[in-house]
Formats: structure tokens, sequence, C-alpha cells
């Protein structure tokens, strides 16, 4: 993939200043919850965003995932990053926010950050890159505060630029940099400590400010006077549901108007409740579902049951069945979701797709040394079992479950499915108590993020240990070079190498099962306010808790 070019900011307050003179009124339905509308292409009705996360407490704290500003997403309408990342659309340039360019060196161990002229905090301040400095600053001496496990060097600021240098290569973590956000220097130097400080009174360079907190309900306002002009709906109220259950039926009547939540038979349950504004949008980046298998211990530990288990997995089931069609069933070999990682696919394995195989896994099995006592499938004398474990009340990736168990029945396995909480699911991965999961992957500006977080050796842990990725305990030495070579690779040919390299290991050691790919899907609707990301205009990431909700906020106006 050849380097997202990141140039002078061409996006100036008069270029996001939102039009919203000459737009039609409400559609009158009297029937609606109605609290206002659009009257005279003027928005008066508050866009109203719930999450199913439960209960939340009053805490706006943007570094802590925990808090209710990362819960709700209510974080990125306030605090802003360097610039607008979408994860979606990994191969486009990211577009210059907060700072006018990035710009990194040959060998991307150092970047120069350019902070944009004419950006305040909501409290009035000037925004300078002596606040960008401060806040990667926090991150440097706050290791809680580093979410994004960038491995800093130096920091230095002179006039309107910041040089940060790093530990080694940084090509993979572009995005990461792009999206750290900034938080004045003059509020945050006064708190005592950053990692547990509530926050509860934010000040950002957002389009909306801070208002209120109210039980489940936080309320923000139009910032009046947002650097990057005006933006449509007066107040944003993000609501706090105790479940999926209630988020939907807040979905269905129109008392929420953007969320994500998983909604099966969504069509039918949400869609067609208002056909004209109901609407979903999930777009595939490169992140996917994998199936975790224990590489080290149990009947995974064996290649064999490994790769015939790739080849029975029926991924369109999954897709169709699990995930109502919103997560797209895998094609490629490779595991890379498509069109997004076509790009990407070695050429030893373009056009090479999944599909069902049973013979062909049953004599995988058998040449391998398994035997047959009937319809069950025997080793040492015994039926071969394995447990699959999801957390209850995950219900799609616990229906995807039963399919791969149904799957691997045909091949005689006795398959049985498990729903631990998600406490004692999540113990299990991290010292490898199990035998299989479906569990997401990491995502990125290349397959490089997704591969790593499920196969990288440099994440092993022996059993017993916690593991932060490689759950699998995947241990091959050559793949470790292979991810060490893309990460220092001094040029596209040697990353294009090196990932050609990891496709072969993924393909002939079956490591983890891709199923399906891992969209930023969210619902949202028209009636009120237009302009969201769409597969026509996928200018962002849709869900209202991801770091483009800043974008997504200046792009809506009123619904004509």
């Amino acid at each position: 993939m050849k380097m997202r070019k990141i140039g002078p900011a061409v996006v100036g307050a008069a270029a996001l200043a939102l039009v919203v003179a000459g737009c039609g009124g409400g559609d009158g339905d009297t029937k609606s919850n109605d609290k206002g509308g659009s009257t005279g292409g003027v928005a008066t009705q508050p866009l109203d965003i719930g999450m199913p996360n439960g209960p939340v407490t009053n805490n706006s704290n943007p570094f802590l995932n925990t808090s209710a500003g990362a819960a709700l997403g209510y974080r990125f309408a306030i605090y802003e990053p360097l610039m607008q990342y979408n994860d979606t659309a990994p191969a486009d340039p990211a577009v210059p926010w907060l700072a006018k360019s990035i710009d990194w060196n040959a060998d991307y161990t150092e970047a120069t950050i350019t902070a944009r002229d004419g950006v305040k905090f909501s409290d009035g301040t000037p925004m300078t890159a002596e606040d960008i400095a401060y806040s990667i600053q926090l991150r440097i001496d706050n290791a809680a505060l580093n979410s994004e496990g960038l491995p800093y060097k130096s920091l230095t600021q002179d006039g309107d630029k910041v040089v940060v240098t790093f530990e080694g290569s940084q090509f993979v973590n572009q995005a990461k940099v792009d999206s750290l956000f900034v938080v004045p220097k003059h509020l945050w130097e006064k708190i005592k400590d950053p990692t547990t400080d509530l926050v509860q009174t934010p000040v950002g360079t957002g389009p909306y400010v801070f208002k209120s907190f109210s039980g489940q309900t936080i309320t923000l306002d139009k910032n009046t006077s947002y650097w990057g002009g005006d933006v449509a709906a007066p107040s944003l109220r993000y609501t706090a549901y105790k479940g999926n259950d209630p988020q939907i039926t807040a979905l269905q009547t129109g008392e929420s108007q953007w969320s994500w939540v998983f909604i099966a038979d969504y069509e039918n349950v949400y869609v067609n409740k208002d056909a004209e504004n109901n609407k979903v949008y999930s777009p595939a980046g490169l992140g996917i579902d994998q199936l975790v298998m224990n590489n080290e211990k149990g009947p995974f530990s064996d290649i064999a049951l490994r790769k015939a288990t790739n080849m029975v997995l029926d991924r369109e089931k999954a897709s169709t069945i699990a995930e109502s069609g919103l997560f797209p069933a895998l094609k490629s070999i490779t595991g890379f979701p498509t069109p997004a990682g076509e790009s990407f696919i070695a050429d030893a394995y373009k056009g090479q797709e999944y599909k069902v195989d049973v013979d062909g896994a049953k004599k995988v099995l058998t040449d391998a040394g398994y035997t047959y006592d009937g319809d069950k499938l025997m080793k040492d004398g015994k039926q071969v079992a394995v447990t699959l474990q999801d957390p209850t009340g995950w219900n799609d990736y616990i229906t995807s479950l039963q399919l791969i168990a149904t799957s691997l029945k045909s091949i005689g396995v006795d398959a049985k499915v498990e729903t631990p909480t998600v406490d004692a699911w999540t113990q299990n991965l991290n010292v490898g108590d199990f035998d299989a999961a479906l569990r997401w992957t990491d995502g990125g500006a290349t397959p490089y993020q997704m591969y790593s977080s499920m196969f990288d050796p440099k994440y092993y842990q022996p059993l017993g240990k916690t593991a932060a990725n490689d759950l699998g305990r995947y241990n091959d030495p050559d793949a470790k070079k292979q991810f060490e070579n893309y990460i220092n690779a001094k040029d596209d040919a040697g990353r294009k190498t090196a990932l050609d390299a990891l496709q072969k290991h993924w393909v002939e050691d079956v490591p983890a099962i891709g199923v399906d790919a891992r969209p930023s899907a969210a619902e949202y609707s028209t009636k009120y306010y237009e302009g969201w990301p769409t597969a026509d205009d996928a200018y962002a990431d849709p869900q209202p808790t991801n770091i483009n909700v800043s974008l997504v906020l200046t792009k809506l106006k009123p619904a004509s």
C-alpha cells in the first residue's frame, strides 16, 4: 500500500460551514414524538443519540474508555483529533482537522505536526501547538492514557510545529497518530491525576459543549463559536439504555435517531417501521470476526483439525443467519475483507475463495491419522470433542458458534457451545483456557493490524499467562520475523514481500479462521437531519462512538 499523503489543510472554517437556509420544513407527522423539528431550513429538533451500554456515571474524562463520554460517544463531539482518519476507507487520505498537516520522515520514526490556525477551545482560549504537545506529553507521562500504545521517544515544540519521535517505525500506526485528540493545557495542567479525574465540565474544540448530566441523559449544546462554522443540530441528547431491547424500541419509535445496536432481521424490526427515514449503514474496513483456536493445547493444537474446520465452515450462513447480512461473509482465503483488502491480496491467492468441502476436510483428517467409527471422528480411541464459547447475551456470536458446531459435526466432531459471563470468557481467552471462541480483530489502514492481533508471535504468552493478542498462542519464528519485516520495511515492495509471506502462514498454518467482515455499523434516521455517511458518500465511520463524530456532525443539515 502506498503511504497516505497528508498535505496542507484544505478544510477551513468557511469550507466547513454548513448552509442551512433554503431547506424545506418538517414532514408534519403529528403521530411521532416530535419535540420540534426543522422549520424553514432552521433546525430546532435536538439530535437524540443512544447506546445500549447500561447505566453511566457523570464522568467525561475523554481518556477513560469506562467514562460516560466514551460509552455514549459524546467525548468526540467535544474533543477533536489531529486528523480525521476514516477506518471504513483505509486507503483514503486523512482529512486535516486540528493539525494542518502531519509529515513523516522516510523511516516513519518521526512525525512533524503543524497546528491549524484560528482554532479556539469552547471557553474562548486559542488552541495552539502548545496544547497539542501537552496532550501528547500527557500520554507519555501517564501510561494509562496511552491507549494507542504508541512507543514515544521524544517530544519538542517550536512555534506552530510539534515534532514527535518514536522507538521504531510507525508506518503501521499512522492512523493512531492522526486520531490523537487534543485537550486544553490551561485547564488540564491543573488536574491532579488525569488518569482518574472525572472531568465533569469538559472543554474542547468541538462543535458541541457540555450542558448537563441528568440521570441517564447527557445534553450538549451547539458551540456557537465553533472554529469549523455553524452546525445544524441545536443540541445533542445522549441516552444510556439498559440493553439492546430498550435501545431497539427507542429506534423503532424515533426516540433515538442515531445508535449502534445489533438488530436481528433489521429490515423488518427497524427499517420498515419508517422505510423513508430509517437507515442502517454497515461499511466494512479491514477488521473481521475470527474463530480463535487454541494452537497450544486441546484438539485444535493439531493443524489438521484447524484446516478441516476451515474447510467446512459455512460463512454465508453465519452472515445471513447470525448477522442478518449486516456482516458480509469473507470470501478470500487470505481472510482479507473485500473490497477493502483486495489490493493487498498476494498474487498466489488472487481469485481463491472459501468454499464448503466436507469430503476434502475428511480426507485431510484421515491423511493425518484420524479414523472414523461410523459418523464419529476418532483419535486415540475417543471421539474428538471441542467446546466453543462466547458470553451469554452475545446472541449473534452464539448463533454463529451454533452454526460452526453444526459444521464440525459434519466431519464427526462432538462440538458443544457454552456461554460464560463476559468476565469469565475474557479471562479464559487471556490465559489460554479454551478450545475455540468467536472474537473480533483489530482493524487499521492495512491488514497488518488485523493479522497482528490474531497471530503475531510477539504477543505470545505461555498458557496461564495473560496475552493481549495472539490469544490462540501461535508461535512460529518465521511469522514473527515477517511481522517485524513489515513494520521495518523501507518501501512498499518490502512491505508487500512481508505481507505475502504472512498470507502464506495464514493459509497453510490456519492459526485462526476468518468468518465475516466486521463493519462499523450504525442505525440513523433522516427524518430531521440528512448528510449521514452512506455507501455513495462514505466519508466517515458512521458509529456514534467513533473518533469521526465531529466530522459527521459538521456534515449534517436539516432534512429537506
